[in-house]
């Protein structure tokens, strides 16, 4: 693939490092948006921080009021909609009590494509005053209802458990015929956390499943395609993304984050030369780690 020249004039970048597929940043974010040429993403997956106070190791996700995290959000969420290709699409996920606000906001500003619902079963402490959240809001969308975009069906088709798991006849086509097998998922998906004892389990608090990327990078990109993450966390959608033959670009603002994308990634197996290893922690284990913010200035990010 050619990706020359994507990323121009790249000035805040902490860190970089690239393979033949992927390339992460360690930096800011929003600053590191501002320096990528304009409609050149085809996909971008966006999961913030939901500023509900969680520990990130090196600062909590907690902002001073609402408003100023509100608006926070809607400045990346702008960056990121300049990035997007005319046909491209983007997904961001939100707390439940923000999304809201930014619902209303990309539908005055760009098309809501759909709301969907991640839904998982419970874990952690229950709720014992008030019915404890058991999902997490996606908003797709793009730049406009005359846009195109992508939509691959049929490479994330799913069991028909009506009609067709009882065999019966759909009288409403001529000739009759029987149900379908398999149709497209609705906007309820359901996938698990990803739990300490799964493969895929990495030292980061609020890591997404691989299944539920895989289902957006399937139905929302093709292969060569980039796709982008502007705040990686685990790399997730960057590791799915690579192994789905698309070019992953990954931001992330935590050292420790970085490394494991350096690691889950193949990039290479040291940092700093020091031995890059999966070594699986505990939430309590992962909140108690002390990190360390490394500063500096790198130009373009490998080959782009």
């Amino acid at each position: 693939m050619n990706s020359q020249n994507l990323i121009l004039d790249i000035s805040d970048i902490i860190e970089k490092n690239t393979s033949n597929n992927a390339c992460i940043l360690l930096g800011d974010s929003l600053k590191i948006l501002k320096s990528i040429r304009e409609k050149s993403i085809n996909l971008i997956f966006a999961d913030p921080p939901y500023n509900i106070g969680k520990n990130f190791g090196n600062n909590f996700d907690k902002w001073k009021t609402k408003e100023s995290y509100i608006n926070w959000c809607k400045e990346w969420i702008i960056e990121c909609m300049r990035i997007l290709k005319d046909d491209g699409t983007m997904y961001f996920m939100m707390a439940t009590q923000f999304m809201p606000y930014l619902d209303v906001f990309a539908s005055e500003n760009y098309n809501v494509l759909s709301r969907i619902i991640w839904n998982y079963d419970s874990s952690g402490v229950q709720a014992k005053k008030m019915f404890g959240s058991l999902y997490e809001p996606i908003l797709m969308i793009n730049k406009s209802k005359n846009n195109p975009y992508t939509f691959n069906a049929k490479d994330i088709l799913i069991e028909a458990k009506t009609g067709a798991k009882r065999g019966l006849i759909d009288y409403r086509k001529n000739p009759p015929k029987p149900y379908n097998t398999q149709k497209i998922p609705g906007n309820v998906w359901d996938f698990s956390r990803v739990r300490f004892k799964m493969d895929e389990y990495e030292n980061h608090p609020t890591q997404k499943p691989e299944k539920l990327l895989e289902r957006i990078v399937k139905v929302s990109s093709n292969r060569g395609d980039i796709v982008l993450d502007p705040f990686a966390g685990s790399f997730t959608t960057i590791s799915v993304a690579s192994k789905l033959e698309r070019y992953g670009i990954g931001i992330e603002l935590n050292p420790e984050y970085y490394k494991i994308g350096l690691r889950r990634l193949g990039i290479t197996q040291e940092f700093k030369e020091k031995k890059l290893s999966k070594v699986k922690k505990t939430s309590n284990e992962s909140k108690s780690l002390s990190f360390t913010y490394h500063q500096g200035i790198l130009p373009l990010c490998g080959n782009l």
